[in-house]
């Protein structure tokens, strides 16, 4: 088996990546920085973010695994205790492989275009003032926004800061795409539906900037300035984000010990 660790780059993450190269050298597997088949994230939702990027262009040929250094994460299914464990059950077993959708992000900027892909969501928000922007679904405008700013969630991603905005929790099974407004201001000129809206896979939103503005663009972790943004395309992408998963601990599972956090009898 190839494989390869990204930690988060504390102490105690650098020394369970050691700690996990020993043990996977001890059962055969083979470490490969460049082309590895099976990705360790030792960290937090933030590192497995940044191991997805890093690895994007393999994405659809690479499986993750989270291992998470300090609370439960949604793409983490192993503690800082289990190593020993996780590197056992991945010598003597095959994982179940589970698939997410991934949101495809099109920018239409005075210089061209341009083609992102989140894990989590798709974020813009204004600068100098409120961002000013037509949303349109399905070539069709939907409404006109004036408010802080706009949410593009991914299903996984729809428990980060889609639900802060009081976004719906969304299975990854359903490929969709969730948008969730920030701040919204509705006058009479300006007028939002106030809600989060759901889109199904084959739909597509547009935002059209409608104002010279500057626009700061957040994918996932990655933050872009932009001051020529003419229009953004949000669809379903194609391609998806695979996860090997070596036992089984369902999303509402994670839904509830990330926000419940009690046991139910």
């Amino acid at each position: 088996m190839n494989y390869t660790v990204l930690d988060r780059g504390d102490e105690l993450s650098r020394s369970l990546a050691a700690q996990f190269h020993s043990l996977a050298a001890a059962r055969g597997f083979v470490r490969n920085d460049t082309e590895p088949e099976i990705i360790i994230s030792i960290g937090g939702d933030g590192t497995l973010l940044q191991a997805f990027h890093t690895y994007l262009d393999r994405a659809d040929r690479v499986a993750f695994v989270g291992v998470h250094t300090g609370h439960l994460g949604f793409y983490a299914d192993w503690k800082a205790d289990e190593l020993e464990e996780l590197v056992n059950v991945m010598a003597e077993s095959e994982p179940r492989i589970v698939s997410y959708p991934l949101a495809q992000i099109e920018l239409e900027t005075s210089e061209g275009t341009a083609s992102y892909i989140a894990l989590n969501e798709f974020t813009m928000k204004g600068v100098d003032g409120t961002l000013v922007a037509q949303i349109s679904i399905n070539d069709e405008t939907f409404e006109m926004f004036r408010g802080d700013g706009i949410v593009i969630s991914t299903p996984s991603g729809s428990t980060a800061y889609n639900k802060s905005l009081g976004g719906a929790i969304v299975h990854p099974s359903i490929e969709s795409l969730q948008i969730a407004e920030i701040a919204s201001i509705n006058n009479r000129v300006y007028r939002t539906l106030g809600s989060s809206v759901l889109l199904p896979k084959h739909h597509h939103c547009d935002i059209i900037s409608k104002k010279k503005q500057r626009i700061m663009l957040a994918i996932d972790h990655i933050s872009i300035l932009r001051d020529d943004i003419r229009s953004i395309r949000c669809v379903v992408a194609d391609r998806k984000v695979c996860f090997a998963r070596y036992r089984p601990f369902t999303f509402w599972n994670r839904v509830r010990e990330a926000f419940i956090g009690y046991e139910v009898q």
